[in-house]
C-alpha cells in the first residue's frame, strides 16, 4: 500500500490539477491523505468534490506551520510505502511505478523533476543539474537536495524522523532525507517524475533559495544538533 502525504494551504489556483495527477497514478487500495492548515479558500471543497474514497481530508489543528501540517499527514499514513507531495506541481505518468522500483534496493528515492513556470512552462529540464544534486550525507547538509515533492521512502523511518521538532529551522525534506541518509541511505534516481511548479504564492524555499550566508549556516549547524538530539535518543 503507498500513502501519498500532501500538504495544502490556500491552494484553489493549482491542488485540483494536483489531486488529479496524483489519482491517476495510485492504486485502488493506495491513499492520498491530504492535510489543510487552515485554508481560508475553496482549498477543501475542490478536494472533497473529487468523491474518492482514496482520499482522506485531514485538519491540521493542533500547530499551523508546513512542518506540522506534514507531521498531520505523516501520523495518518497505513502505506508502507510514503511520497511527499505540494499542492501545486503534477505528477507525471509512471512516478508510482518508478519510485517503487527504486525502492527495492534501497531506503529512500529522489527523483529528478522539470522547474516550470505558474502555467506549467519548462524552465529548466532537470531539478538535479540547476541545483548539482548528488547523494552523500555533507553534500546534501550544504546544498539540500532532498527534494520532498520528488521522495519516496520506507515507512520505517517515521518511527525516528516523528515528531519532527518544533524548532527545527528547515523543513521536513531535508529533516527526514538526512535522516534517511544517516541510518539507511537515499538514492538520486533520473526519471524525471514530476512538474515543479514555481510561482509567486509557492512556500519551498528549497529551489534558488535567498537565505543569507550567515542564515544557511545557522540552520544546518540547528539541524546537526536536532539529528544528534533525535538518533541519540533512538539508540
Amino acid at each position: 500500500m503507498v500513502s501519498v502525504c500532501l500538504a495544502s494551504y490556500n491552494g484553489e489556483k493549482y491542488i485540483g490539477d494536483q489531486v488529479r495527477s496524483i489519482l491517476s497514478e495510485i492504486g485502488d487500495d493506495d491513499e492520498l491523505i491530504v492535510s489543510d492548515d487552515g485554508s481560508q479558500d475553496n482549498t477543501c471543497i475542490i478536494v472533497e468534490s473529487f468523491g474518492d474514497t482514496r482520499v482522506k481530508l485531514l485538519h491540521n489543528i493542533r500547530r499551523h506551520g508546513i512542518n506540522s501540517n506534514f507531521e498531520n499527514a505523516l501520523r495518518h499514513a497505513k502505506g508502507e510505502i510514503i511520497f511527499l507531495s505540494d499542492q501545486d506541481d503534477i505528477w507525471l505518468p509512471g512516478k508510482k511505478d518508478a519510485c517503487i522500483e527504486a525502492l527495492k534496493d534501497s531506503f529512500c528515492v529522489v527523483h529528478d523533476a522539470y522547474i516550470t513556470d505558474a502555467d506549467l512552462n519548462v524552465l529548466e529540464d532537470s531539478f538535479f543539474r540547476s541545483f548539482r544534486c548528488k547523494t552523500g550525507f555533507v553534500h546534501n547538509w550544504i546544498k539540500n537536495g532532498y527534494l520532498g515533492c520528488a521522495m519516496a521512502f520506507h515507512r520505517e523511518i517515521l518511527d525516528i524522523a516523528l515528531p519532527i521538532p518544533e524548532s527545527l529551522p528547515v523543513w521536513q525534506d531535508i529533516w527526514i532525507g538526512s535522516l534517511c541518509q544517516i541510518k539507511h541511505e537515499v538514492t538520486f534516481i533520473p526519471y524525471k517524475g514530476i512538474k515543479f511548479r514555481r510561482h509567486l504564492e509557492t512556500s519551498s524555499t528549497t529551489y534558488k533559495s535567498s537565505f543569507t550566508l550567515g542564515k544557511k549556516i545557522s540552520y544546518r549547524m540547528s539541524l546537526l544538533w536536532h539529528l544528534f538530539e533525535r538518533l541519540n535518543h533512538h539508540k
